[in-house]
């Protein structure tokens, strides 16, 4: 289990906005990378909450040159432990009812994630 936690807050303005939590159990300052299709996104603040040592606010802009017809998931990660802490879509274009594009998606990146994570556990065990 995870030993932070990621909410989101709200989006505004194109900027996505969430509070981030750390357990007691969480060693140092956490620091989130955010991907799209695995691409790193840049601008991403974490900046702390007054009279909270444990909680930090996120902020992630939400490029609009990554912006085209479809759906667009974002994910957040402990850029530590590379776990997923959330993830967001944004669809642009005609929506589709019951749209499971979003899922699949997330799905996609959180099963390439899982790869890289799986090879590289494979090599270093094989020395």
């Amino acid at each position: 289990m995870s030993k932070l936690t990621l909410e989101k807050t709200r989006i505004i303005e194109g900027v996505w906005e969430g509070r981030l939590t750390r357990d007691d159990g969480y060693d140092g300052i956490p620091l989130v990378s955010v991907k799209h299709l695995d691409q790193e996104i840049e601008g991403v603040m974490q900046e702390d909450v007054p009279d909270d040592a444990n909680s930090w606010t996120v902020k992630v802009p939400i490029p609009a040159e990554l912006l085209a017809e479809g759906v667009h998931t974002f994910v957040i990660l402990d850029a530590k432990s590379g776990e997923t802490l959330n993830s967001f879509s944004v669809i642009t274009g005609e929506a589709l009812a019951e749209d499971i594009r979003a899922e699949v998606d997330l799905l996609r990146d959180e099963l390439d994630m899982l790869k890289r994570a799986f090879r590289r556990h494979c090599a270093e065990t094989a020395n």
